[in-house]
């Protein structure tokens, strides 16, 4: 079987996150994607920690943002390097960048230099804030958006500090609305044979995250506050404490509270007029918080789980990662994998999160820095004595 993409050559120019999620979702529908990298460093993210023990120049989020790739060594800053990936752009159907606005002008890597000598391309830029604008030149860190766009007000303790999620939410959905968005070009391209430029922004994508909560306040001019981990809709919803630790209940109905109450033993809080309804329970959340947590000390988180689970009432125990990889479901989906990197070595990963019946994700190994260099190279008509002369001359 073949991928989706298969046939279709990407361009990557992209560095740490959001760009090389993007390119990693499309060599996972089967693209040949070769990603661009400086000489002697690579990526900074091969650098992070932790490290990949025992494998030079890889670290773990690297590796969990980078499988199915080839790897080419070139530096863009000198004549010869940029007029390579030029001549490579010409052979490719997508190019995505993530660098500053306006940066690769200078290289004549932007999207006018590139769509001159491949005018069907898709180029696809993401940037933290845009193209123009105010700030366009700033910085783009996933916290920096976490804050602009309004997350870390709704993150954290009503009473503590903003905070922001653990996982880089405005760098991984940027990268998926890229990809969305190549494709949708991908689709445009094969239908008039016109390539064009595709615009993806931390900022907006952050800001349509926020999604009931945006669209509240422009219905309403109410602003949100924070409530931990409560939903803002249901009650209750939140983290509890069984006998063994904490537990997230999530009770999204009538219903569901009156089974949940009757599983505890104490089908009278049904009943009890400061809980009677879902309004009722949001605005006593405290007292009915007291009454569930005295209740569910009595047993073990397992234990409220089945109890729970028979009468339609949503828990779950709040896992650490390693507890992760236990789950009998996440086993159960093949969530984790070994894959076979291109020295023979064996390398745990998760794998894709797409599934398709009839192309299914490729999951293909993690590349060493400028691994295929010299194959790409030899693709565009190039001697092993030009090769050797550019990497000579620092250009690869």
């Amino acid at each position: 079987m073949t991928g989706i993409l298969a046939g279709v050559r990407v361009l990557d120019l992209t560095r740490v996150a959001s760009g090389p999620w993007c390119t990693q979702l499309l060599a996972d529908m089967g693209a040949s994607v070769i990603k661009v990298e400086r000489p002697g460093t690579g990526d900074d993210s091969r650098g992070f920690r932790p490290s990949v023990e025992g494998v030079e120049g890889l670290s773990a989020f690297f590796l969990a943002l980078n499988r199915g790739k080839q790897s080419i060594t070139i530096d863009i800053s000198t004549a010869e390097g940029s007029a390579l990936v030029r001549e490579l752009a010409r052979e490719c159907d997508i190019l995505v960048e993530n660098y500053k606005a306006n940066t690769l002008v200078k290289y004549g890597l932007d999207y006018e230099s590139v769509c001159a000598v491949a005018p069907d391309i898709i180029y696809c830029s993401i940037t933290g804030f845009g193209q123009t604008g105010p700030s366009a030149q700033r910085p783009a860190y996933d916290s920096i958006l976490q804050a602009t766009a309004g997350h870390m007000s709704l993150c954290g303790d009503p009473d503590g500090e903003p905070q922001r999620t653990a996982v880089n939410v405005a760098d991984l959905t940027t990268g998926y609305c890229a990809a969305v968005g190549v494709l949708g070009a991908l689709i445009h391209r094969m239908r008039t044979g016109e390539g064009q430029f595709v615009d993806a922004a931390m900022l907006d994508v952050s800001l349509a995250l926020t999604a009931q909560y945006a669209s509240g306040y422009l219905t309403s001019g109410e602003v949100p506050l924070r409530a931990g981990n409560r939903a803002p809709n249901t009650f209750p919803s939140g983290v509890f404490t069984a006998a063994d630790g904490t537990m997230i209940l999530v009770c999204g109905n009538d219903r569901q509270f009156r089974a949940l109450a009757g599983r505890i033993g104490r089908p009278d809080l049904a009943d009890d007029d400061r809980f009677a309804d879902n309004r009722r329970r949001r605005e006593n959340h405290e007292a009915l918080t007291e009454i569930l947590n005295g209740a569910l000390a009595a047993k073990s988180i397992a234990q409220w789980s089945a109890l729970f689970e028979e009468v339609g009432v949503p828990s779950a125990a709040i896992n650490d990662i390693d507890q992760v990889f236990s789950d009998p479901q996440v086993v159960h989906r093949g969530l984790r994998i070994e894959v076979e990197q291109d020295d023979g070595r064996l390398l745990p990963m998760v794998r894709s999160p797409l599934n398709f019946s009839r192309t299914p994700a490729a999951n293909g190994p993690t590349p060493g820095l400028g691994a295929h260099t010299d194959a790409v190279l030899r693709t565009l008509g190039r001697s092993d004595a030009e090769i050797s002369a550019l990497r000579d001359a620092g250009v690869i």
